[in-house]
């Protein structure tokens, strides 16, 4: 059964009679950094549960214990749940969204942290990604809350708003820890997203560092080391060739090309008059759904050996180079799952009426933490306030901003699906 057109308007005008309101909560949660690395993301738990409260919700805190945490790249993470009961029955739906951020970089013309709103825009960090759908998700749910106690309707299920705060290094301490330990298992789900299409599928990603182990040597007689750098910059034009390559592999899923592969970090080194005695970088490999991630690893190792065994041969054994390669994430690709045809059908067809225009379900060249549900068998989708493409939300660059009307929009069509799925 699905709502009234007219129930559908009663959202729609509590959204529009709170939505200054909702304005500034997104501006507290923007105005307090996250930046991941260091991750340092209980202070924005502890504020975003204060917020909370002062809108009559409690949001349980569940602190990933200090050494997993640091063993894990981070400073500090506590993750949060909201439970909101609306009777026996029904299905419980989450709606996730995390906090944490890259750090903002160069090049702002806003600081990055102000919060400011400048022709309908409102600038910062987190603002598109995804701190936006913090407020997206909460008052959307209060709207359907506003309305059945204006109404007394007889809705069943529960919904569950999740907060985490690691999607930028995979999510697993976040929604996995969550899930892992048993503390929720929601029937359905809707993560962090944009307004323009619903995303039901997403690549895959595998990110490993790779260190190169050679000699140092003075540079007057470098005949004396063995050049790290030399030998990374061989590693690096194979995989680069192999970039390439993967241009030729085309996934079935709209919205998704092709894989590829990005060197994002290279450091090493010591001094400019020294020989680079080790050298390291970064690789971030992006999978389409179709691909084997077991086979994708087992094939960048590969190519990194023949390079490594290439650079050596001829050179005695004290003038060869070594490596070391280590595994920083494995995020499986998200695949849709049969069960999430209610999730997709709603959001389109009240996507469609808000926006004056068709929402395609389509895949994403993206990862997140969805994946994370979807394993465990939970139907999602991402969906939430934002641009049309992540280019223009600024999303990971300077002047990152959001689109208030996309906001307030967004809003309306999460509302308007959490009431068709309560009332089952």
């Amino acid at each position: 059964m699905t709502a009234s057109t007219q129930q559908y308007a009663q959202l729609d005008q509590w959204i529009d009679a709170h939505f200054d309101e909702q304005v500034k909560f997104l501006q507290a949660l923007v105005q307090v950094p996250t930046d991941t690395p260091p991750g340092n993301n209980a202070p924005h738990a502890a504020k975003t549960t204060e917020l909370l409260k002062s809108l009559g919700y409690v949001a349980e805190q569940f602190p990933v214990p200090e050494a997993e945490v640091k063993a894990y790249g981070l400073t500090s993470l506590t993750n949060l749940i909201v439970r909101r009961p609306f009777g026996a029955g029904g299905k419980t739906i989450a709606l996730n969204a995390h906090g944490d951020v890259v750090p903002p970089g160069e090049g702002w013309t806003h600081p990055p942290y102000g919060a400011e709103i400048e022709n309908g825009h409102m600038y910062g960090r987190a603002t598109a990604v995804s701190k936006c759908d913090f407020s997206t998700f909460t008052y959307a749910l209060r709207a359907v809350e506003a309305l059945r106690d204006q109404q007394q309707l007889a809705l069943k299920g529960n919904v569950e708003l999740h907060f985490t705060y690691d999607e930028e290094f995979g999510g697993e301490k976040g929604p996995g820890w969550l899930l892992d330990k048993g503390v929720t298992k929601p029937d359905l789900m809707i993560a962090a997203g944009f307004s323009y299409q619903v995303v039901t599928a997403h690549n895959g990603c595998l990110q490993m560092e790779v260190t190169v182990h050679g000699k140092m040597a003075h540079a007057a007689i470098p005949e004396t080391g063995v050049d790290a750098l030399q030998a990374a910059v061989h590693i690096l034009n194979k995989l680069y060739a192999q970039n390439k390559r993967y241009q030729q592999i085309t996934s079935k899923v709209e919205g998704i090309n092709h894989p590829y592969l990005n060197v994002g970090r290279i450091e090493g080194g010591t001094n400019t008059n020294v020989v680079p005695g080790t050298v390291s970088f970064k690789l971030d490999r992006r999978m389409i759904p179709e691909e084997n991630p077991q086979e994708v690893e087992a094939n960048i190792r590969d190519v990194i050996a023949q390079a490594v065994t290439e650079f050596n041969q001829g050179r005695a054994q004290d003038a060869q180079v070594r490596i070391d390669i280590k595994r920083l994430l494995m995020a499986h690709a998200m695949k849709p799952l049969a069960g999430n045809a209610p999730l997709v059908q709603a959001i389109q067809q009240h996507g469609s009426d808000i926006f004056g225009e068709p929402i395609p379900a389509m895949g994403t060249p993206l990862y997140t933490d969805v994946r994370l549900y979807v394993e465990k068998g939970i139907p999602g989708v991402i969906y939430g306030a934002g641009p049309r493409t992540v280019l223009e939300s600024h999303a990971k660059r300077a002047d990152e901003r959001l689109n208030l009307e996309d906001l307030r929009k967004a809003t309306k069509v999460i509302s308007r699906t959490l009431l068709d799925l309560l009332q089952g």
